[in-house]
């Protein structure tokens, strides 16, 4: 559970950061980093949970699955 927290607390930063940037780039005409910023910290924090992914997945702290062959096809798992 801690794991999901962690991933959603993530994500829900990277939304943050990139509204922030986009309200930064349309009304601060001060010409300040500030956009810069916000997207440098949106880029970090995607990095950051991408690699942590990857961590958790070989510690086995995550089970990835994919999208099933026969799902994508329109047929049932047996059928084939």
């Amino acid at each position: 559970m801690a794991i999901k927290l962690l991933i959603f607390l993530t994500f829900a930063g990277i939304i943050l950061s990139l509204g922030s940037a986009l309200h930064y780039l349309l009304n601060d005409r001060s010409r300040s980093p500030r956009t810069v910023k916000a997207l440098t910290t949106r880029i970090s924090l995607s990095l950051a949970l991408f690699f942590f992914l990857l961590f958790a997945a070989s510690q086995g702290w995550i089970k990835p699955h994919g999208i099933q062959a026969g799902f994508l096809a329109g047929q049932k798992k047996g059928a084939g």
